[in-house]
């Protein structure tokens, strides 16, 4: 549907919306666009508003397609850009929508597609600021980019929320196998989302560097600064992809820490314990000449040797860590 379609002269907005109606209209006079927003637009729609506006065929296409990947295209004198939106759904699965901007020379026109992030506030907050709003409908470009960035770094802090919660579980106990599983699905989130998102940082910094048309050089700085959010969040999420590969890292030296323990003390208490057997087994053979049988102290020499030795033993591995 068509969600808004309004007309800014001098950053301030024309009381009536605009006319989506399919026929070519006169160009507005200097220093006016209109903005017009779609979401989820029907082909008729979509098409009505390719013909009033004199959109580019392919980028209409692109446009209706809600797996582009982000770009930035020239079809003559407009500008078409794509990106793409991310937010955190259920059981921390990343859902990805598309925004698809043309620029032309008096018109903005945002697409959303598969979004639920509307940009209602984003459109009140611009016409409460006309000084920026009179800069031009580049300006509103770079507003809507930069919504869309900013909207990716809730769904890092969530989820480096989740990794910390599994690195400190798994510093007391190896993590189970329903957590590891858990960890390979947020990684696997994570390579998706540099696949989907990582193409941004390309788009931002050719609308920050590149000649483009009704792009104003001046209006670059912003792009550099949308640019900055993006390697921000792409930074993150390669940190975090790191960090939960860590944690299995970590955990199983932890892990492999603790059995050592766990071995080291059974071989100790198994070496003290085989003082007492060895003897034992001596004095158990059927021999008539057993030395000592005959010794009325013989008991308590062999008994004392016993303790000794296992108390001997005892404190040597506790000396070295053993126990």
């Amino acid at each position: 549907m068509i969600a808004a379609a309004r007309r800014y002269s001098q950053g301030k907005a024309h009381p009536a919306p605009v006319s989506i109606d399919g026929l070519v209209h006169h160009v507005p006079p200097a220093n006016t666009f209109d903005w017009i927003g779609l979401t989820d637009p029907t082909p008729e729609e979509m098409e009505q508003v390719r013909r009033q506006y004199d959109l580019h065929p392919l980028a209409v296409e692109d446009a209706l397609n809600p797996q582009q990947l982000p770009k930035v295209e020239a079809y003559g004198r407009q500008l078409f850009v794509v990106a793409r939106t991310a937010t955190l759904g259920a059981d921390e699965q990343i859902e990805y929508g598309q925004t698809a901007i043309f620029l032309c020379a008096h018109s903005v026109i945002t697409v959303r597609i598969g979004s639920a992030r509307a940009h209602h506030d984003l459109r009140r907050t611009l016409e409460a600021d006309p000084l920026r709003l009179s800069e031009g409908a580049d300006y509103v470009l770079h507003a809507v980019l930069d919504f869309i960035v900013d909207g990716y770094q809730p769904v890092m802090d969530e989820l480096e929320d989740v990794a910390q919660s599994i690195e400190e579980a798994a510093i007391d106990a190896f993590p189970a196998p329903g957590t590891i599983r858990r960890i390979f699905r947020l990684r696997r989130q994570l390579r998706r989302f540099e696949r989907v998102i990582g193409p941004m940082e390309e788009v931002c910094v050719k609308l920050a560097e590149a000649e483009l048309p009704h792009v104003d050089p001046s209006a670059r700085i912003w792009f550099r600064d949308v640019l900055d959010h993006v390697r921000r969040a792409l930074a993150r999420m390669r940190g975090l992809k790191e960090t939960l590969a860590a944690i299995v890292e970590t955990a199983s030296l932890l892990e492999q820490h603790r059995q050592g323990d766990m071995t080291r003390q059974l071989a100790s208490w198994a070496a003290i314990l085989a003082v007492p057997t060895a003897i034992a087994g001596i004095y158990g053979m059927n021999f008539e000449f057993m030395p000592e049988l005959h010794w009325r102290y013989a008991y308590y020499v062999v008994l004392s040797a016993i303790i000794a030795a296992c108390t001997g033993l005892w404190w040597r591995f506790r000396a070295i860590g053993w126990l």
